[in-house]
C-alpha cells in the first residue's frame, strides 16, 4: 500500500512538472489575450465608416486553429480553442458646448453703442452687412472676467433696439450608421410615393429648381455629383478647420444626385445653391456658429432661393430668430431637422420656430425614428432611417437621422413652388400637410406630426 501511494504521489508530482513547464513554454499573450486564443480585430476607419458600402461584411483576423508546440499540455487533452472578440472600437466622445466661450453677437447696434462697448473692454471681432434684416450684424469679444450673462446684459444696455445674444454653436443631425446586404441597400422613397421615372410615375412634375442648403463642406467630385448643378460657397473666415465632407455630400446626393447612379436625387436635374458654414470641433465633430449660419442663410435669399435646406440643430437664439422671421416674411421656406436629441429631449431649433417646416424621421415600417425629438412643433415625418445615399469618398451607404428626412420635404416644396410659384410659406406648409398621411394618433400629434410625406398628391396622381 505504501508503494502505491508513493507511486501516485510521484505520478501527481510528474504531471505538475509537466503543468508548469508547459506553461512556461506557452508563447506569450497577444495583446493581453490568453495564449491559443483566436484573436478578431474590429474594424476601424480613420473617416469613421463613411466609405464605400457595397453589400457586403468585413472579416476578423485569425483563422483555422493550429496546434502549438513546445510541451503545450492543451495538445495532450485537446483543449478546443476559443474565440474572443473585441468590441468595436469606439472613439472618446467629446464634449460639444453649445455657445463660444467668449462671443457675443448683435444686430441693431449703431456707432455709438459699438463706441462705448470698445471703452467698456469688449472687442469687435468681426461686423457685416446683413441684407435680410436690414442692418449690421457684429461679433465681439467679452471682456476678460465677464461672465457671458453679464457680457449680454452690458450689450442689451446700450442699444434698447438691439438684438443681442450669444454666439451658439449648431451640429449636423447624422444618428446611426448601418451596413446594409443586398436588397436591403434599396432606396427608400417608394414609402412616400416618389416619382421613379417609369410611365405614369409623375416625373414629368419634377421640375428642375433651386434649392439652398447650409451644410458642411460637399464633396463635389463624388460620382453621383459629378454631373449635378451644383455650387458651393465658401464664407470665406479660413480662421477654423475644414468641416467634414461626410454630413454635406449625403444631403446633397439625396437631393441631386445623378439619375442612373448609386444615389439618385430625388430632384437630379434641380440647382443646388450650398454653403459650408461649419468648421471642424477637436477632429471629431462639425460645428456652426449663429454668426456664419445668419450669413449663409444671407447669401441664399440674396440669390432669390426660395426653399432652402437645414440639416442642423442647436440653442434657441434671437439672432436666428430674427433670421428666420425675415426669411419667411420674404417668401423663403426653410425646411429643418427635427433633430436626434431623443424623444424625451426638448424642442432644438430651427426646427422649433414657428416659420419652420419641422421633420422628423421614420423608418420602412412607419415607425418613427428612436432617436428624433418629439414635441408639438413637428410638422411632417419622413423617410430617415436606412435611408440609401452617398458616403463622403466614394460609393454609398446607408444612414439614419432626421438630416435624412428633411431633404424629402425640401424636395417636395421645390415640386409645390414649381408648380405654384406664388405659395407663401403659410400656404406652402398648408398643402403638405392637407396631403399627408395620417399615421399616428387622429390628426396633428407631438411624434409625426400632420402625417407622413405624401409625393403622390404633389404629382397630381394621389
Amino acid at each position: 500500500m505504501p508503494s502505491r501511494l508513493a507511486a501516485l504521489s510521484g505520478s501527481l508530482s510528474l504531471l505538475v512538472a509537466m503543468t508548469l513547464a508547459g506553461t512556461v513554454a506557452l508563447p506569450a499573450p497577444e495583446r493581453g489575450f490568453a495564449p491559443g486564443v483566436a484573436v478578431a480585430l474590429a474594424d476601424d476607419d480613420d473617416d469613421g465608416g463613411d466609405d464605400d458600402d457595397g453589400g457586403s461584411s468585413r472579416g476578423g483576423r485569425g483563422g483555422e486553429w493550429q496546434p502549438k508546440a513546445r510541451g503545450d499540455l492543451r495538445l495532450l487533452f485537446r483543449w478546443p480553442p476559443r474565440e474572443v472578440r473585441r468590441a468595436p472600437v469606439r472613439r472618446a466622445v467629446v464634449a460639444v458646448p453649445d455657445r463660444a466661450p467668449n462671443e457675443i453677437v448683435a444686430t441693431g447696434l449703431d456707432d455709438d453703442a459699438i463706441a462705448g462697448l470698445a471703452q467698456d473692454g469688449f472687442v469687435v471681432d468681426d461686423r457685416v452687412e446683413i441684407a435680410l434684416i436690414g442692418g449690421e450684424m457684429v461679433r465681439l469679444i467679452v471682456p476678460q472676467g465677464m461672465t457671458l450673462d453679464a457680457a449680454r446684459a452690458a450689450v442689451s444696455a446700450r442699444s434698447a433696439s438691439a438684438t443681442v445674444d450669444f454666439n451658439h454653436f449648431y451640429q449636423p443631425q447624422a444618428g446611426d450608421k448601418a451596413a446594409c446586404v443586398r436588397e436591403g441597400c434599396a432606396l427608400v422613397r417608394h414609402m412616400v410615393g416618389w416619382p421613379t421615372g417609369e410611365a405614369g410615375s409623375g416625373v414629368a412634375c419634377l421640375k428642375p429648381q433651386r434649392i439652398g442648403l447650409i451644410d458642411t463642406a460637399i464633396n463635389a467630385k463624388h460620382t453621383v455629383l459629378a454631373n449635378a448643378r451644383l455650387e458651393v460657397l465658401d464664407l470665406g473666415d479660413g480662421d477654423g478647420a475644414p468641416s467634414g465632407e461626410q454630413h454635406g455630400t449625403a444631403v446633397a446626393a439625396l437631393l441631386v444626385g445623378a439619375p442612373g447612379s448609386r444615389v439618385p436625387g430625388l430632384l437630379p436635374g434641380a440647382e443646388l445653391v450650398a454653403v459650408d458654414a461649419f468648421q471642424r470641433f477637436r477632429k471629431s465633430t462639425d460645428i456652426a456658429n449663429v454668426y456664419d449660419l445668419v450669413r449663409a442663410l444671407d447669401l441664399l435669399i440674396g440669390r432669390d432661393i426660395k426653399v432652402v435646406n437645414l440639416s442642423l440643430t442647436g440653442p434657441e437664439n434671437q439672432i436666428l430668430k430674427r433670421a428666420v422671421e425675415a426669411a419667411a416674411d420674404r417668401g423663403t421656406i426653410l425646411v429643418a431637422a427635427a433633430g436626434n436629441d431623443g424623444p424625451n429631449a426638448k424642442p432644438v431649433y430651427p426646427a422649433a420656430y414657428e416659420d419652420v417646416i419641422a421633420v422628423t424621421a421614420v423608418d420602412t415600417a412607419r415607425n418613427p425614428y428612436r432617436r428624433a425629438v418629439r414635441g408639438d412643433h413637428i410638422d411632417i415625418a419622413a423617410p430617415g432611417v436606412g435611408v440609401w445615399t452617398a458616403a463622403s469618398i466614394s460609393g454609398a451607404r446607408q444612414k439614419s437621422g432626421t438630416s435624412f428626412a428633411a431633404p424629402f420635404v425640401t424636395a417636395a416644396v421645390s415640386i409645390l413652388l414649381a408648380e405654384k410659384p406664388g405659395l407663401s410659406p403659410q400656404e406652402v406648409e398648408a398643402e403638405l400637410m392637407k396631403s399627408a398621411e395620417d399615421i399616428g394618433k387622429p390628426g396633428k400629434d407631438a411624434v409625426y406630426g400632420w402625417g407622413l410625406l405624401n409625393a403622390r398628391a404633389l404629382c397630381g396622381s394621389g
